[in-house]
C-alpha cells in the first residue's frame, strides 16, 4: 500500500455527489434519449462569431488578456447596458470579465460572503448557489416559491431576515421555474434591503430571453438596487455558445474591487480569442434583441406539439425552459417519472425535486427547447405517447 492510498480527505461537501444532470446525462446516454434534458442549444452559432474567434487567433491574440476583461469588450457592454437599461457602469472599475457566469456567481459569493453569515436564496434554484455559500462557511437559507407561479412571498422574505443576513441571490429570468421578476417585485425588494448592508448577487444569465412582450426588469433597471448589486451574465448562453466559457459581472466599484481579488487568485482572466469576437458581435444591437422572438418560437412549437400529450405545461415567461405537471395522470416521484422516460420512451428531462435542497416533489419536470426543430418534434412525440404506469 502506497502512503497516498492511505490519505483520508475531509470533505467539504459530505452530502454532496454527482448532480443530477451528469446522472440524467449518463442515464440518457446509454438509451441514446432524445435530450429535452440540458439548457444548452444543439444548433449552431452564427458563423460570424467563430470567424471572429478564429481571425483572433491568427492574429496572434491567444495570450493573457488583461485580469479584468477585454477593454474593448467591457465598454461594448457598458454601452448595452445604459442603451438597454439606463444603468452606467463604468467600464474600467465596474464591470469584470469571467470564465462563466457560474465562475462570476462563485467569485461573487467567495468574496463577499463571510463565516457565519446567511444568504437568502429561492427554489427550486440553480444547483451552484447552496453549496457554493456552504463553501463559505456561511449559511444558505432556501425560501420556496410560490407553486405553480413560481413568485416570491416579500413577507417571507422579510421574516427570514436576521442580523446575520449578508446576501440575497435573485434569479430572473428563473431557471428552472421560467417566470421573470415584475416591477412591484424590484420594488418590495429595495424596500427590503434599505439601509441594511446586504448585497443582491443577481442571475440574469437570461437576460434577453423573455417572451409574450415582457420587459427585462434586471437590477440594472433599478437605480437604488443597482448600487447594492452583482449582476452576473453569460455571453455562453445568450449567443448559443455555451462552451465557450465566458461570462460577465456588473456592480459598483467598491462592490467589483473585492469581487475582482476573488477573481484573479481563481483564473486570472478568460479566454482572450472569445473576447474579441464577443466585442465585435456586441457592437450590433440585432444579435440579442432578437432572442426572444427567437426562443419564443421554439417554445411555442415545443407546446403545440404537446397539446396533445399528457402533461399540462405551465406558462414560461422567459429562458430555455417550460415545466410540465404529470400529476393528472401518475403519482410516481419526479425522479422515477423521468428515469422511466428515458428508458422506457427514449426522451431525457429533468425532475424539479433536484432543484431542492429538501428535494420537493411537485410533480413537475423540466423540458429544454433550446433545440433544433426536429429535436423538438422527436421529443414531443415520444412525451405524447406516456401511459400512466
Amino acid at each position: 500500500m502506497t502512503l497516498l492510498s492511505s490519505i483520508q480527505p475531509r470533505p467539504k461537501l459530505p452530502d454532496v455527489g454527482t448532480t443530477i444532470f451528469s446522472v440524467i446525462g449518463q442515464l440518457a446516454a446509454q438509451h441514446n434519449a432524445i435530450n429535452l434534458s440540458q439548457g444548452a442549444p444543439n444548433f449552431p452559432c452564427d458563423p460570424a462569431l467563430i470567424e471572429g474567434v478564429r481571425r483572433a487567433m491568427e492574429q496572434g491574440l491567444n495570450q493573457y488578456s488583461p485580469m479584468t476583461g477585454l477593454g474593448a469588450l467591457k465598454e461594448a457592454l457598458a454601452a448595452k447596458v445604459s442603451a438597454l437599461y439606463g444603468q452606467a457602469y463604468d467600464a474600467a472599475s465596474e464591470i469584470l470579465i469571467t470564465g462563466s457566469a457560474s465562475q462570476g456567481l462563485y467569485s461573487a459569493i467567495a468574496a463577499l460572503v463571510h463565516p457565519g453569515d446567511e444568504v437568502i436564496f429561492f427554489e427550486p434554484a440553480f444547483d451552484s448557489y447552496a453549496p457554493v455559500v456552504r463553501l463559505q462557511g456561511a449559511t444558505p437559507v432556501g425560501l420556496k416559491l410560490k407553486v405553480p407561479e413560481f413568485t416570491i412571498d416579500w413577507d417571507e422574505v422579510q421574516a427570514a431576515i436576521t442580523s446575520r443576513t449578508r446576501m440575497i441571490i435573485i434569479n430572473t429570468p428563473h431557471n428552472p421555474g421560467a417566470q421573470v421578476l415584475s416591477r412591484e417585485d424590484l420594488e418590495r425588494l429595495a424596500a427590503i434591503t434599505r439601509n441594511t448592508d446586504m448585497v443582491v448577487l443577481s442571475d440574469e444569465v437570461y437576460e434577453h430571453i423573455l417572451f409574450d412582450g415582457r420587459q427585462h426588469h434586471g437590477m440594472a433597471t433599478h437605480p437604488e438596487l443597482a448600487q447594492r448589486s452583482v449582476i452576473v451574465s453569460s455571453f455562453g448562453k445568450t449567443f448559443h455558445v455555451t462552451g465557450w466559457r465566458v461570462g460577465y459581472c456588473l456592480a459598483p466599484a467598491a462592490i467589483m474591487d473585492e469581487v475582482v481579488k476573488n477573481h484573479q487568485f481563481m483564473m486570472y482572466s478568460a479566454d482572450t480569442p472569445m473576447q474579441v469576437a464577443f466585442a465585435g458581435y456586441l457592437r450590433q444591437p440585432e444579435n440579442y434583441l432578437g432572442l426572444g422572438a427567437f426562443y419564443q418560437h421554439k417554445r411555442d412549437l415545443l407546446a403545440s406539439l404537446l397539446a396533445a400529450s399528457p402533461f399540462r405545461l405551465l406558462p414560461s415567461a422567459g429562458s430555455f425552459f417550460m415545466l410540465a405537471s404529470y400529476a393528472d395522470f401518475s403519482d410516481e416521484a419526479d425522479s422515477e417519472m423521468v428515469k422511466r422516460l428515458i428508458v422506457d420512451y427514449g426522451v431525457a428531462t429533468i425532475p424539479l425535486s433536484a432543484f431542492y435542497t429538501d428535494g420537493t416533489d411537485n410533480k413537475l419536470i423540466r423540458l429544454s427547447f433550446a433545440k433544433d426543430e426536429a429535436t423538438l418534434r422527436a421529443g414531443a412525440a415520444a412525451l405524447c405517447r406516456v401511459t400512466a404506469r
